[in-house]
């Protein structure tokens, strides 16, 4: 991919070109269902968390609830937390370990999906499960092992149909960047670069199209870093999300769930640094991505101080 070329659109032509080859029968509306909208989903629902602890934050009840409760068919993908060791051997995952929390909350149709094999991820048996999924969650870890693994397969284009299908697609940390458009901080080299030169992964998922989200921005300091992104990219959407805080994307539009801000960086009136260079809404906040507008204040809404010193 050129550094000119807007990510996700390569795997959006992937996915027209598979659509196009599906029964005739299936709805129109479910083929192009994304089309009515320009950021999120035009049925179903984003739960994008910035990672942390979620316990107590309402976060994982609002996805469980959205999903369809606790009778949901819920697909847990674990595989940011790494595709092998240091010694070479590809990761194993206990199922137990990754859907003991789940099952903990009283759901009992949770499975874990995982592969650092990509061609297993382009087979029917591998990706079935998600065929009549109502939810995927992505874990925490480094995204770029999820792109290794699904990119440009049946497994990723089934992701894609729980969407349009009015399934729920959540994760938090690296789930909740692999959800963009742009893939934030995807260099196996480590987090600290913001983008990559490496060409496979300077893509996400694109359920959030026109979008590059970034994490742990409140503890981790990051409240700044989506600048560079935005300069690059500038009629995106930047937010950057507190840990235990999350968007809840419906259509296009996103409320603030849990405990602290969202940094919203727009670039849509100039594409120059804004000043303050991003605005920060706090739980109980609405904001129209299409308008690129607060629709309902937080309790905490607030920017940047105005005085021109970018937060550090």
């Amino acid at each position: 991919m050129s550094r000119s070329e807007k990510p996700g659109l390569r795997y959006q032509t992937t996915r027209r070109a598979v659509q196009l080859l599906l029964p005739l029968s299936l709805p129109f509306v479910a083929l192009h269902a994304q089309d009515v909208t320009q950021y999120g989903p035009a049925r179903g629902a984003l739960v994008i968390a910035g990672g942390g602890q979620l316990t107590g934050t309402g976060i994982m009840e609002r996805f469980i609830e959205l999903a369809g409760g606790d009778n949901a068919k819920i697909v847990v993908v674990p595989t940011a937390g790494g595709n092998f060791a240091r010694n070479g051997a590809p990761t194993v995952y206990d199922p137990e370990r990754v859907l003991g929390g789940w099952k903990a909350r009283g759901l009992t149709n949770v499975h874990m999906l995982h592969t650092h094999d990509r061609a297993l991820a382009d087979t029917d048996s591998f990706a079935a499960v998600l065929r009549d999924a109502d939810a995927v969650w992505f874990n925490g870890g480094r995204q770029w092992n999820i792109v290794d693994s699904y990119a440009e397969t049946l497994t990723y284009r089934l992701f894609h149909e729980v969407l349009d299908r009015g399934g729920v697609i959540g994760g938090s940390s690296a789930g909740a960047t692999i959800q963009g458009a742009y893939l934030v901080r995807g260099a196996t080299a480590g987090p600290q670069i913001m983008m990559t030169d490496e060409p496979d992964h300077q893509e996400a998922f694109n359920f959030l199209r026109r979008s590059a989200i970034d994490q742990h921005v409140d503890t981790r300091n990051r409240w700044n870093d989506l600048i560079e992104v935005m300069n690059r990219f500038p009629d995106y959407i930047g937010l950057g999300i507190s840990e235990g805080t999350a968007v809840v994307v419906q259509g296009d539009t996103f409320d603030v769930i849990g405990k602290a801000d969202v940094a919203v960086h727009d670039r849509s009136g100039s594409r120059e640094v804004p000043d303050p260079p991003f605005i920060k809404l706090s739980p109980g906040s609405r904001y129209d991505m299409r308008a690129r507008s607060v629709v309902t204040s937080g309790e905490r809404e607030k920017s940047v101080d105005r005085g021109g010193a970018l937060i550090r």
